[in-house]
């Protein structure tokens, strides 16, 4: 059994959530929405996603009453300029969610897995964009845009889905109120912000050392990144052939979308961008759909912006994607390969720092507000 294969079934619950904090945190029924002014902590406050949940809070004036920022020992007493004012940072520890409404982590699943149901059962409810829980039954797994009621149910912790499960699940929604979709093929063009601040400065430091003729000896990633690129870093199931990646991408649109029997098929690969994911989808219809009204029911959808330009051949970017919250789609056609009028190309691109992680972690949280 690979290590995506765990997650995979929604019936193996993950042995964190049994323990007695997470138990104890289910009882907290009263706390399932948020006050109006949350205490918030943010663990990971250091790291590239958690960068970008501080700057979302803060531009998006999430009505916090305080903010604690949480992270490794090594970055303890770092400071934070938030709202105008100097924080520190502290270090994570069993004792720091007493006082806390919302916890937002983006840590790694060994951090979620050992210190969220400890939020949790101190009150908290928590938003992890780690894959630690996204495919427990007991776990909603949200995109706002999609099913934002699920997180109702939550039982004390909300999984962020993975990046690209998110890019893909915002415009694959309104399409699926078109017509019920059959079937997904797709191919991701992945960004150095999905493996994190470190890969995003190998890609700046091996670009430059390779114009400048320079020895690169690369450390974050497998194979040299500049003018590159490769499948996705993550080991290969030898049964399946889907790397991790993939098999999370596949399972999480499914559970996302409600759709357990949905087909899916996707290969993942990093790209020399430094952020914004961008996806080439073929998307399969149960009847026969007309592109003005994919068209319609994309430029209605909530988070998707239309860049269809085809007079100047002008489509979705990594480099317009970046910075701001929509999912562009655009190349909107007809697959020439299946003549029953079906099957629906697209080629999207996102945000994966916001839309893709902290963006969509603050907008859950802001939904479960008076």
């Amino acid at each position: 059994m690979s290590p995506d294969q765990h997650l995979a079934d929604p019936h193996l619950a993950d042995p964190h959530l049994a323990d007695p904090h997470f138990a104890a945190a289910a009882d907290h029924a009263a706390r399932r929405r948020l006050p109006a002014q949350p205490a918030v902590a943010v663990v990971g406050a250091t790291g590239a996603v958690g960068v970008e949940l501080i700057a979302c809070l803060e531009d998006r004036g999430f009505p916090l009453s305080r903010l604690r920022l949480l992270a490794s020992p090594r970055s303890a007493g770092r400071t934070v300029l938030f709202r105008d004012q100097t924080l520190a940072v502290e270090a994570l520890g069993e004792d720091s969610f007493a006082g806390i409404d919302l916890a937002l982590f983006s840590a790694g699943s060994g951090i979620s897995k050992r210190y969220a149901p400890l939020a949790a059962a101190a009150g908290a409810i928590v938003v992890d964009n780690s894959s630690a829980f996204r495919m427990d039954a007991d776990v909603p797994l949200v995109v706002p845009e999609v099913n934002q009621a699920a997180a109702e149910g939550h039982r004390g912790i909300i999984a962020n889905p993975n990046c690209v499960a998110i890019i893909a699940a915002v415009p694959l929604w309104p399409l699926h109120q078109v017509s019920p979709i059959a079937r997904v093929v797709a191919a991701t063009y992945q960004a150095a912000s999905g493996a994190g601040a470190a890969a995003m400065e190998e890609l700046r430091a091996s670009t430059a050392a390779y114009l400048e003729g320079r020895h690169y000896a690369n450390t974050v990633l497998a194979h040299p990144y500049a003018f590159n690129l490769f499948s996705h870093d993550t080991a290969v199931d030898p049964v399946t052939g889907s790397n991790g990646e993939e098999a999370k991408v596949m399972q999480e649109l499914r559970k996302i979308l409600g759709e357990p029997g949905l087909r899916v098929g996707i290969t993942c690969v990093r790209v020399p961008v430094l952020r914004a994911h961008s996806i080439a989808m073929t998307v399969e219809f149960g009847r026969p759909v007309g592109l003005d009204e994919v068209r319609a029911a994309l430029a209605a959808a909530p988070g998707v912006r239309l860049v269809d330009d085809v007079a100047r051949n002008h489509f979705p970017m990594p480099r317009e994607a970046s910075g701001q919250g929509d999912v562009l789609v655009g190349r909107i056609r007809h697959d020439a390969s299946d003549p029953s009028g079906r099957s629906v190309m697209l080629f999207v691109a996102g945000d994966q720092l916001l839309k893709g992680a902290a963006l969509n972690a603050v907008q859950i949280a802001e939904r479960l507000l008076p």
